[in-house]
């Protein structure tokens, strides 16, 4: 095939699991041949970066990752993820690279959203700290939910739940 890959992809799979794990053996075999000549190792082949990215986006738009605002920072991470392990992959171990980037992104998915929750947190107890006089709790009850408290209201807005807030303030569950 000579580097050339089928970028058909059906209705039901839109990744040839064959075809990717035929690239990953081949783009594999030139990271072998590079690391005993001493060379940099090759560059991923467009398919291959294309399966990252088809995967990714795929993953961004189920459920449990949809909601997101940083839905690209998500996949960008994971994309960066792939890439940077890529040369891990081992065929003798599975025939099966979707599943094995599809973890990898699930990963990188999962500490982007942990940041981007702790950055909310550090937000969210900066403006909670300055409003000495309640002002501030008072306006996003009256301007921008309709929540029981003041401090339910903050808490939406910044997208936080009470476990987010007791695990970022290093209070312990009981």
């Amino acid at each position: 095939m000579n580097g050339e890959y089928n970028f058909v992809m059906s209705k039901n799979h839109y990744i040839d699991n064959k075809e990717f794990l035929k690239a990953m053996e081949d783009w594999l075999d030139l990271v072998k041949e590079a690391e005993e000549s001493d060379d940099p190792r090759p560059p991923l082949t467009d398919y291959i970066a294309t399966c990252f990215m088809e995967i990714a986006d795929n993953l961004s738009r189920k459920g449990n990752f949809i909601k997101y605002p940083y839905r690209d920072e998500m996949i960008g991470d994971a994309i960066e993820n792939c890439i940077l392990y890529a040369h891990n992959f081992d065929p003798e171990k599975s025939k099966n690279p979707f599943s094995y980037f599809t973890q990898i992104i699930y990963f990188a998915f999962l500490r982007r959203i942990e940041k981007e929750k702790k950055q909310l947190y550090i937000k969210y107890k900066m403006a909670e700290e300055n409003d000495v006089d309640g002002t501030l709790y008072r306006w996003y009850k009256e301007n921008y939910f309709e929540k029981e408290s003041e401090k339910d209201a903050m808490k939406e807005h910044f997208q936080l739940n009470d476990t987010d807030l007791k695990k970022f303030s290093g209070k312990k569950k009981k």
